[in-house]
């Protein structure tokens, strides 16, 4: 207890020590120099009889005795000794004292071996002692004063405090994603494994340009799914990043399924090496809601900015329109014409012949009616603002070039078809993400529709960049197709970005509904949220205290961030903090993490050199994409022309046909 009490009695001990230490040194110079003492005056018959009682205790048996006992007691005092605290005191020169001290303490001995009178040599030889006494008294009192601590702690950064135990086991089973790992507890450095047990309940990875995404993570997601016998679906931004990996290992891998599957690529730079396949493919178009669902897709596909204005007038009339075209050639002939080029070209007809057809439709009547009302009550103007959008927009994509892929019939989109199964790629390009984005939207959301049904085999969504194209209904995709073992993979950047092209309460939903988190380095409100997300773990605090006489240490614990935002926005390429989701059958207690991936960098290497690139689906040139693109304009002429004059001989339906207006 620090009471006033036991300070002054620790004080007086501590006097009376260094006391006895004096007198133990003083005893020691009358001694050995009681001949010298003797002549100055100071040896009497009380100091004789005094020392000769202390000769009997031994002390004075060997010339240094007396000397270690006093240093000793010296010691002892110093040990309680206290002093105003100074952080700017070194240890070097404590020790430097310290050191000069014993040396002269003990080098005092060669004065009495010199040629001199005794009276000098006994004289030089106290002085000696003496300084050397005090040369340690001083070391020894800068020694207490130093501060134990040090202030300017090691750890500057907190990085070895908020370490926390990771899954260090490898949980292994027919769907998991396995990545090994090494990370930091305390100051060792572990290996670990992340462990992704259930890639159904959605994996998001998010981490800005160069932190590792793709080689860190999604390509094993790719490699270890094709091993396991998936049936997969690449959107690859940067085509053929992805798309070459996947190639490549299902070349290697493709025995091990129960049905061989075939491998589809679609790219819309070379043709050459491209599958095609229709989108609106009739066979897969049971309702109009799925026209009204494609019409949808494309359209916020090709126009961002109105996925924030869904409901608008301007937003729902275009929709209805491109519904009612796309069912229309779904109807006619039994869809023979059902192709996203055909319905850009039908788009394109002249008011009459146009409307005149639609109205050969009863399922769409009442989409077109508010189009031919106005046309009919010569409202162009407002008729304009209907369709013009529309039709503005779906002619950025009349180019021979994608009506070639999206007219042709190579392979259906049901990937996870039990009988055909399929790894399907499809690349975009970071110079025309408006143009074929849009597209690939209408894929995906059409593939989607297909794999999220029961009795399929295990599949593999993966998304690389995915803001770059538009799913308006992703979250229903992750919430709903885990029962139909659809696992999906999200590569984003930030979070803002997957806010700016889906709007805020859909990115959040995506956000918050995904299970699997794995994140490399993200600034701002995304490195907030996942560090809100990860949660918080017990880390040491300590505080010093200096005050005139001591140093007082305080130490507590306290629940902080287990990852906090500004490491986050710090990590390294290479290096991830996540979560993961668990089983019912397999609970992993340490879902959180934070860890370096370890890629065996040249193995990779040599595989990628060794990759094949992919094979030439056929060869083309640019009269048969020409001749395509003639044939379909041919097609929408001929249909016009002889649905008009059908309707025109035929009295029952004579009254569908709108005249020209003057």
């Amino acid at each position: 207890m620090q009471t006033g009490e036991n300070e002054q009695a620790l004080r007086k001990i501590l006097d009376m020590t260094r006391l006895i230490s004096i007198i133990l040194l003083c005893l020691h110079f009358y001694y050995y120099g009681y001949n010298v003492f003797k002549t100055w005056g100071f040896a009497g018959s009380f100091g004789d009889q005094l020392m000769g009682n202390i000769f009997r205790t031994g002390l004075f048996d060997y010339f240094n005795l007396s000397k270690l006992f006093s240093l000793g007691f010296l010691c002892i005092s110093l040990l309680g000794a206290k002093g105003r605290k100074n952080e700017k005191l070194h240890f070097k020169t404590a020790f430097f004292y310290i050191a000069l001290g014993i040396f002269t303490y003990f080098l005092g001995y060669f004065f009495l071996i010199i040629p001199a009178t005794p009276e000098k040599k006994m004289a030089l030889y106290m002085c000696c002692t003496v300084l050397g006494y005090l040369l340690l008294l001083s070391g020894g009192t800068l020694l207490s004063r130093i501060i134990r601590r040090n202030l300017s702690a090691k750890d500057i950064f907190n990085i070895e405090n908020e370490t926390f135990p990771q899954e260090e086991r490898l949980l292994e089973n027919e769907y998991s994603i396995n990545l090994p790992a090494i990370y930091r507890l305390k100051n060792k450095v572990r290996k670990s494994w992340i462990n992704i047990i259930n890639p159904f309940r959605g994996i998001l990875v998010a981490g800005t340009p160069g932190s590792g995404k793709s080689y860190f993570v999604i390509r094993h997601i790719i490699t270890q799914h094709i091993r396991k016998g998936f049936s997969m679906f690449v959107y690859d931004f940067k085509f053929d990043d992805l798309s070459i990996i996947a190639y490549n290992t299902w070349l290697k891998n493709k025995h091990l399924y129960k049905v061989e599957p075939k491998f589809y690529v679609i790219n819309f730079d070379d043709l050459s090496r491209t599958h095609r396949c229709n989108p609106l493919d009739p066979k897969s178009m049971e309702d109009i809601t799925d026209a009204t669902e494609s019409a949808r897709t494309i359209l916020l596909g090709l126009n961002r900015e109105w996925i924030k204005k869904q409901g608008d007038f301007f937003v729902e009339s275009p929709i209805n329109f491109l519904s009612a075209v796309i069912w229309y050639l779904r109807k006619f002939n039994n869809g023979e014409f059902c192709t996203l080029p055909h319905v850009i070209e039908l788009m394109q007809v002249e008011y009459n012949s146009l409307f005149t057809l639609l109205r050969t439709e009863k399922e769409i009547e009442i989409l077109i009616d508010p189009f031919v009302s106005a046309y009919l009550q010569n409202v162009m103007e407002q008729l304009e603002g209907q369709i013009a959008s529309a039709k503005i927009s779906m002619a950025r994509l009349s180019s021979a070039q994608l009506y070639y892929v999206l007219s042709g019939n190579d392979f259906t989109l049901d990937i996870n078809n039990p009988e055909d199964p399929k790894i399907v790629c499809m690349g975009n390009n970071p110079l025309k993400i408006q143009t074929y984005g849009a597209v690939l939207s209408l894929y995906v959301s059409r593939l989607i529709k297909q794999v999220n049904q029961k009795e399929r085999i295990k599949s593999s969504l993966i998304f690389d960049e995915f803001p770059t194209i538009y799913l308006n209904n992703m979250d229903s995709l992750i919430a709903t197709a885990r029962s139909n073992k659809v696992s999906t993979c999200l590569g984003i950047q930030d979070f803002s970005q997957l806010r700016k092209d889906y709007g805020r309460e859909q990115a959040d939903v995506i956000l918050n509904i995904t299970g699997n988190i794995i994140s490399g380095q993200v600034n701002g409100d995304t490195a907030k949220h996942l560090s809100e997300r990860f949660g918080k773990i017990m880390q040491d605090r300590e505080s010093i205290s200096i005050n005139s006489s001591d140093t007082s240490i305080s130490r507590s614990k306290q629940l902080e961030a287990a990852v906090p935002g500004s490491k986050i926005s710090c990590l390294s390429s290479g290096e991830f903090v996540g979560i993961t989701a668990d089983n019912p059958d397999c609970k992993i207690e340490l879902k959180t993490f934070h860890s370096e991936i370890i890629n065996d960098h040249e193995h990779l290497k040599k595989e990628s050199n060794s990759y094949q690139g992919i094979s030439p689906v056929r060869i083309i040139n640019n009269s048969m994409i020409e001749r395509n693109y003639l044939q379909i304009k041919k097609d929408i002429s001929e249909i016009v022309n002889s649905e008009m004059e059908r309707l025109i001989h035929d009295p029952a339906l004579s009254h569908l046909v709108i005249k020209k207006k003057k």
